[in-house]
């Protein structure tokens, strides 16, 4: 064997390790095409190890040259079963994470410090690094050879998930890098005039051209994502983020209790948290928290009465959720606190059992974006011990008999990768709540039965003492999200197999106008749009008004809400009583006056499983009991 095994390497010894490679690349998709031809099965790892093996190759060729190397003809078949890590575009759409250049964190003038548990930054052990990151993190790394340059990042990175067999026509920046609204106005000017630039390949002057060209491109910009803070979340910065084509906010609070927020240095106000939602709601933006479990001075009580207050609370009641359990790293004030022996983190066990404990109590309107940070291990000094937190946390969520019913996890993309299940009866589904002084409503087309997430709008009615923006300003209804999930299909495309451009989009786009007109008595009805999106919704009527598309609304022009229910009668009662429940005695008349205000012809659920934590005060009895 051994014998044999020297001749054949010897056979191919005149070629180069590039010529044997091409020809070890060519082998393999041959196998590939004939095992798909055949109807079978085959293990792509063993058979890229046994062919490099045969030509004398030290390691596998890489995905990226299989992919390429599959004829046009065959790329529709074979290139969404090698495609690697699905996962990243199975939300339809490809998430494109660039950086700010770094820059001090902006408190330090008036808190004489960073937070306590903050790495990086010009002054940090990572000083090329941005704040809040080390300088090793993918995303990291990714913007240092490309020497923080957004052009140059955004290109990397589409032209990498295009050779990893991503569709990339629909693409949503996430701005991160520390505070990023804290920047000069001409670098942030500068750094989203070429995130547009490198989708739509026009060299832009200004910030409005480039957004006129991207709005035109055929990769489409569908939302920007920026990470700030409380106090760089005012009415301006939102004014300013809306010109930028931004839709979801990403906000650091990391604990609702004002002490952890003064002790940890955060230097702002949890009232300023609450302000700060209130206002960016009324503007339209999807909000997301970045919350920290296990910081100094919390012990496992105090952080899972956080959550409950945090999800109970109208006050907060977030749109989406990083849960970032706390890290000691070197060079952090934790660090000193860690080594001295005044702080000590939870143990693994404990910290997934808390995790656990925390994604049951998430609403079904909330999507739990990360569990953790993408920070290597080997930096870690105490702190997440698993790369896989999550995973373990869902684990455990099964043995102890709970349900994870947040977003993310019940998304139709999401389930057919993790559990090779696809939705069979799907229903529209409707659940009304009060966040942040407005009355919010989410839409949603599901399977109830095996609990899967097709597609979802967020709509509000907005408040008439905070909204600020003109365009907004009286009987005004907002949709602040309209997603379809399941893998990408290309804007002009259609692909029966998978959910999105099958028409459920309109069919909760009218739904919702419907709502807006018959039960908030708006005369108008605003969406907060991409840039990439905008033609969709001027096919149904919306016309460009500032940063919005907005559509007049005239009674009798809609399809009615209650015939989408197949005409059944639907009764508010259970969920008039169980939103009561979630509003404290001493929260502001506001909102009790919001729910007072629904009579007989608003409507709710049918199904009363879906209430979540309103139906599940058992849930919380369950949680304490475990």
């Amino acid at each position: 064997m051994g014998g044999r095994k020297t001749n054949k390497k010897n056979a191919f010894s005149h070629l180069t390790v590039e010529e044997r490679r091409v020809i070890t690349v060519a082998e393999v998709v041959q196998a590939l095409i004939k095992a798909h031809e055949d109807k079978k099965d085959i293990n792509l790892n063993a058979l890229k190890n046994k062919t490099a093996s045969k030509y004398g190759l030290e390691s596998s060729p890489r995905l990226v040259d299989i992919i390429a190397a599959v004829p046009i003809n065959y790329k529709k078949i074979l290139v969404p079963k090698l495609l690697a890590k699905p996962i990243r575009t199975a939300s339809g759409i490809a998430i494109v994470a660039v950086m700010c250049k770094p820059h001090r964190c902006p408190h330090i003038n008036y808190t004489g410090n960073i937070c306590v548990y903050c790495p990086g930054g010009p002054d940090s052990d990572f000083e090329y690094s941005t704040q809040s990151y080390t300088g090793y993190e993918p995303t990291s790394m990714r913007a240092i050879r490309a020497r923080y340059d957004p052009y140059l990042q955004t290109r990397h990175r589409v032209e990498q998930l295009k050779q990893l067999g991503h569709s990339v026509d629909k693409v949503e920046f996430i701005v991160m890098g520390g505070t990023f609204m804290s920047l000069p106005e001409d670098y942030r000017d500068y750094f989203i005039r070429n995130l547009h630039d490198a989708l739509s390949g026009h060299k832009s002057a200004s910030v409005e051209e480039a957004v006129m060209y991207s709005e035109r491109s055929n990769t489409k910009c569908i939302g920007i994502t920026i990470e700030t803070r409380p106090d760089y979340c005012m009415q301006r910065h939102l004014s300013d983020m809306l010109k930028y084509g931004c839709t979801r906010l990403e906000i650091g609070v990391q604990s609702v209790y004002e002490d952890v927020a003064w002790d940890t240095n955060r230097g702002h106000t949890v009232k300023a948290v609450c302000e700060t939602f209130h206002w960016a709601k009324d503007a339209g933006f999807k909000v997301v928290v970045h919350m920290m479990p296990d910081l100094p001075n919390v012990d496992l009580e105090r952080d899972i009465e956080q959550f409950i207050e945090f999800f109970k609370n109208p006050e907060f009641r977030a749109d989406g959720l990083k849960i970032y359990p706390t890290l000691v790293i070197r060079g952090t004030g934790l660090y000193e606190l860690w080594k001295t022996g005044r702080y000590k983190s939870y143990p693994p066990s404990v910290l997934v059992d808390l995790i656990a404990k925390i994604l049951a109590l998430v609403p079904p309107w909330t999507r739990v974006y990360r569990v953790q940070r993408d920070i290597p291990m080997p930096l870690v000094s105490s702190g997440v011990e698993h790369g896989n937190l999550r995973e373990l946390a869902l684990a455990r969520m099964k043995d102890l008999g709970l349900k994870c019913r947040d977003v993310r996890t019940r998304e139709v993309g999401i389930t057919e990768i993790h559990e090779k299940v696809r939705p069979y009866d799907v229903e529209p589904v409707r659940r009304d709540y009060v966040a942040n002084g407005g009355w919010e409503t989410f839409l949603s087309y599901e399977d109830p039965k095996q609990d899967i997430l097709v597609g979802l709008l967020r709509l509000r009615k907005c408040s008439k003492e905070t909204t600020y923006r003109p365009e907004l300003v009286g009987e005004t209804s907002i949709i602040r999200e309209l997603h379809v999930y399941g893998s990408v299909v290309p804007v002009s495309g259609r692909d029966d197999s998978k959910f999105q451009h099958q028409g459920y989009g309109t069919l909760l786009m009218q739904w919702a106008e419907d709502i807006a007109i018959s039960e908030h008595k708006s005369n108008k009805i605003a969406v907060i749009s991409g840039v990439g999106t905008r033609n969709y919704y001027r096919k149904l009527g919306y016309e460009l008004e500032g940063p919005y598309m907005i559509k007049s609304l005239v009674a009798g022009e809609y399809m009615g809400a209650q015939e989408i229910y197949d005409g059944e009668k639907l009764d508010l009662t259970t969920e008039y009583k169980d939103l009561k429940y979630l509003v404290d005695e001493d929260d502001d008349k506001e909102d009790m006056d919001f729910l007072a205000a629904w009579d007989e012809k608003n409507r709710a659920p049918d199904d009363e499983e879906d209430l979540w934590l309103f139906e599940d005060s058992k849930n919380l009895a369950d949680i304490e009991s475990c």
